[in-house]
């Protein structure tokens, strides 16, 4: 991934994670493969990571601890109403943007 694009998920990353989350409870290594999955080889987990915690602090989502087979219990995440209201604003920021942006492709009309 280059500079540019690293550069530009940084800013829509949050969406990302919070539509995967609207699709279904996860844990962070969960989305941080399904994005790799996705073509972003280059999220570090850690990334993920940090955004969840954010996620926690704000109350966009609710957190259950689970057992996991591997160790300590895992954190899952559920998008609730807040996080959802979140959601649908960030989807309504992005349409905004992406109408600007193709205005401008199609040379400003």
């Amino acid at each position: 991934m280059g500079k540019q694009m690293t550069e530009m998920l940084k800013g829509v990353l949050e969406g990302f994670v919070l539509a995967i989350l609207s699709g279904r409870p996860a844990y962070g290594y969960e989305i941080t493969a399904w994005l790799r999955d996705q073509g972003f080889e280059d999220i570090a987990e850690g990334t993920v990571y940090a955004l969840l915690v954010r996620f926690e602090r704000r109350g966009l989502v609710d957190v259950e601890k689970v057992p996991s087979e591997k160790g300590p219990p895992r954190k899952v995440y559920t998008l609730n109403a807040q996080g959802r209201q979140y959601l649908e604003e960030f989807w309504r920021t992005w349409g905004f943007l992406t109408e600007r942006l193709e205005q401008l492709r199609e040379g400003g009309k």
